[in-house]
């Protein structure tokens, strides 16, 4: 018999390796990279994912660009 802990999808995410893994592709996904969060949005077709620089800046990366910085579904303490 599976515990819940082997059943339940998020606990894989949580202590998968951020480099095996591609980012989330749903809409209005949060995950964080560099201690900050972003944002999936998709318009006419392109997705990218919206965030801030360390100026609060908005900045716009490709999920090539998450997958390269290193991305998490948590934020890092």
């Amino acid at each position: 018999m599976k515990t819940d802990e082997q059943n339940d999808p998020a606990s894989f995410e949580a202590t998968a390796p951020a480099s095996a893994e591609l980012p989330p592709t749903a809409p209005c996904t949060v995950v964080w990279c560099g201690g900050r969060p972003y944002v999936l949005e998709s318009s006419t077709g392109h997705t990218r994912w919206i965030g801030t620089d360390h100026r609060g800046r908005p900045v716009s990366l490709t999920s090539a660009d998450l997958q390269r910085r290193g991305w998490s579904h948590t934020r890092a303490s």
